[in-house]
């Protein structure tokens, strides 16, 4: 079957599926014969580094062109290296100086570092060079003026060792590249010429006024954390479009990416080779490229680009300065550094495209922006659904009638709401479907309201499903049946085979079951491990800021919970957490700030108006409420938009609290609430009141008795 052509801006989109007007994918490119695979859910997307993320980076000086030209241009030592064996020539030895011109030792290959133009020559009858001003992986880099266009600076780049064959292979695919690339953040080829007695070819390119990163972390000024990221886009979006095209780039170095007076912009294509390319000799730079056993095993491939750069941020992170938000941003940094760290792990584990990592940077950018400024970024996840349920037990709900039909609730201290980890375990993220999974369809229609239900459909799909058994399992723990979900489990890895210990998806339901284990410790240990495979997502930092809580850990639980609220206001669990967080460090006012910080349209607004109420009038273990505290209660529950039961039962906690608190502090303005003149004869005539109107709707006999006798307890004395 044919398949249909697709069109974008009135033409057809080749198979590569970028269109040549505006450079956007329009069709799926094949995935190259990259070897294994961790299976991902993530969606498509496309990524571009923008003008407005370039804006953001320091304005630095471009340098005059014709001041960098060298005035004796000599080829360094270390960089001097046969063509045909890849053995090194014309290096110092015993005492003797090392030499431009001569014959490898190996092979017998001629080489020959010299410049071939000298400034004064004119090539092509229409570009004067102006002398060498940089070199590249295959050849000397020549300024030169463009007659045809007002003497308009261009860049000349001519071939080292042009004698052999494969230098000039390589030199003919460079032009050939560079002739149909058209992409913003890749230096494009203008023209090329062919000159001297034995014609060589010099392609022609725009000059890219700027600094290199290599320059820049040679003599500064340091880039900030968010610079790494924006510098990081603009290298993936241009290395991504390589690969669209089928083409690998085998040369990410600092000395590579310019920061020019525009745009980001990767240089010196000399060493890009078509995907598919049989094995050949590398000029990549040794420090940024994969390991020589990967290469040896896989060859060249989209992987070994990736860690060239993930290489090249890390030196460029790590020249960072002293940031003076350094504290508040630290969660953000982590997960910069674990996006680095899976761009340069083992083969098998690292991002399998430039699309994949630069989603990550672009969630880890979100993050560091908003814990820098506290406005919030939102994205919708390519890996995880949203969830409606609210990481609280309690403290964002009224207080059923048990509150004063059970034990001495007047003494007790506020229940912080924090669920127990099996309850939590339900009420986390839940990875997106995979698309390819052959269940796919039947769980996005077979919906059920509850876990039990939901178990007996899933129980109907006839086929073999790693999807199924992961929501069998999902269906297990929210049912507290931690036996059953482990034989699900075991069923959907069982299924991925020998992918199971690097899925991603596994670990998460490996966490949920820890949790339902009540295992913290090993829970967090598998969300730890989906952070590290996918750093610029919330869901996991979510997870570990509930494990860190649980463990007691509540700076630590306190940064994970920051770094998701101030990206996401939707994610209200963070904002409980850290209110929760807040309560223990005894900050009254600061975990009402936070929960006051959720905005109206979110589904839990109502909860966390709620939960402020409750923390104004509760007794913390730094002692009860003051009489601002009270008032701010009574001043917040007319408010709320509550039923007529639910406000009942509010109203006498918060009188309760009150006379709980009263001491000698008498004669404020409570409010109708508390009474415009708050005394302790009236706040006992409120809460009798209140209780009575709560043992009208008591359940039972027993509990309208109870009810009435601590109504009877809190009435006035009568004067005699």
């Amino acid at each position: 079957m044919t398949a249909a052509t697709v069109w974008c801006h009135g033409q057809p989109v080749g198979p590569i599926g970028f269109c040549e007007i505006c450079g956007r994918r329009r069709v799926p490119a094949e995935r190259p014969a990259d070897g294994p695979t961790a299976v991902s859910t993530r969606r498509s997307v496309e990524f571009r580094a923008g003008d407005a993320d370039f804006q953001s980076l320091p304005a630095i000086e471009v340098p005059d062109p014709e001041k960098l030209v060298l005035a004796e241009p000599d080829y360094p030592e270390q960089h001097r290296f046969c063509g045909r064996c890849g053995e090194p020539v014309g290096r110092a030895y015993a005492g003797e100086p090392a030499f431009a011109e001569g014959f490898c030792e190996e092979c017998g290959e001629p080489f020959s570092f010299l410049p071939k133009l000298t400034r004064g020559e004119r090539i092509g009858e229409r570009y004067d060079v102006l002398g060498c001003f940089a070199h590249g992986g295959l050849g000397w880099i020549y300024l030169a003026a463009d007659t045809a266009l007002g003497g308009q600076h261009v860049v000349l780049k001519g071939v080292i060792n042009s004698g052999n064959a494969v230098r000039r292979a390589q030199a003919r695919v460079e032009r050939d590249v560079l002739v149909r690339l058209d992409h913003p953040n890749i230096v494009r080829i203008t023209d090329f010429v062919e000159y001297g007695d034995e014609p060589e070819t010099y392609l022609v390119m725009e000059y890219v006024g700027g600094r290199s990163l290599r320059d820049l972390l040679q003599h500064g000024p340091p880039p900030r954390v968010e610079h790494v990221i924006v510098y990081g886009q603009a290298i993936l979006a241009a290395l991504g479009y390589l690969h669209g095209e089928g083409l690998l780039y085998c040369d990410m170095s600092p000395a590579n990416v310019i920061h020019g007076d525009k745009r980001v912009k990767v240089i010196d294509l000399g060493a890009a080779r078509p995907v598919d390319a049989p094995a050949g000799p590398s000029v990549g730079t040794k420090r940024y490229q994969a390991p020589s056993h990967e290469i040896a095993r896989y060859g060249l491939t989209v992987r070994s680009d990736l860690h060239a750069v993930g290489a090249t941020l890390q030196d460029l992170l790590a020249a960072a300065g002293e940031d003076t938000d350094s504290d508040r941003i630290a969660g953000g940094v982590d997960s910069l550094r674990r996006v680095l760290a899976r761009a340069v792990v083992s083969y098998e584990r690292r991002f399998a495209g430039a699309a994949e990592m630069a989603e990550q940077l672009e969630g880890v950018r979100r993050e560091i922006l908003s814990l820098r400024d506290e406005q919030p970024r939102p994205a919708v996840s390519a890996l995880f659904e949203d969830t409606a349920e609210l990481l609280d037990e309690g403290l964002g709900a009224v207080p059923g009638l048990d509150h004063w039909v059970t034990g001495d609730h007047a003494a007790d201290q506020l229940d912080l709401g924090l669920p127990r980890a099996a309850d939590g375990a339900g009420r986390l993220p839940i990875p997106r479907v995979a698309p390819d999974d052959p269940a796919a369809g039947f769980i996005a229609a077979a919906g059920a309201p509850g876990p039990r239900r939901w178990l007996d459909k899933l129980g109907m799909f006839g086929e073999r499903s790693v999807e199924i058994a992961f929501a069998l399992t999902r269906a297990q723990v929210a049912l507290h049946e931690p036996g059953e979900a482990a034989v699900a489990l075991s069923a959907a890895e069982q299924l991925l085979g020998v992918e199971a210990e690097r899925d991603w998806r596994a670990a998460w339901h490996h966490g949920l079951l820890a949790l339902a284990r009540g295992n913290a410790e090993a829970a967090a240990a598998k969300f730890d491990k989906v952070h590290g495979s996918w750093p610029g997502e919330i869901a996991p930092k979510l997870a570990l800021g509930f494990c860190a809580e649980l463990r007691g850990a509540t700076a630590q639980a306190e940064r994970c919970y920051r770094s998701v609220w101030h990206r996401d206001h939707a994610q209200v669990s963070a904002a409980f957490g850290l209110a929760r967080c807040a309560l223990r460090s005894k900050d009254r006012d600061a975990a009402v700030a936070l929960l006051d910080t959720v905005p109206p349209i979110s589904r839990h607004y109502d909860a966390a108006r709620i939960a402020t109420v409750r923390i104004r009038a509760g007794r913390l273990p730094s002692g009860p409420p003051g009489r601002d505290d009270l008032g701010d209660a009574a001043r917040r529950l007319p408010e709320l938009y509550l039923d007529r039961e639910a406000q009942d039962r509010l109203e006498a906690l918060v009188r309760e609290a009150a006379l709980a608190a009263l001491g000698r502090d008498e004669g404020w303005n409570g409010g109708a609430l508390l009474g415009e003149r708050v005394t302790e004869r009236g706040l006992r005539s409120l809460l009798e009141q209140s209780l009575r109107r709560l043992a009208e709707r008591a359940r039972d006999r027993n509990e309208h008795g109870l009810l009435v006798d601590l109504a009877n307890a809190v009435r006035p004395k009568t004067r005699r």
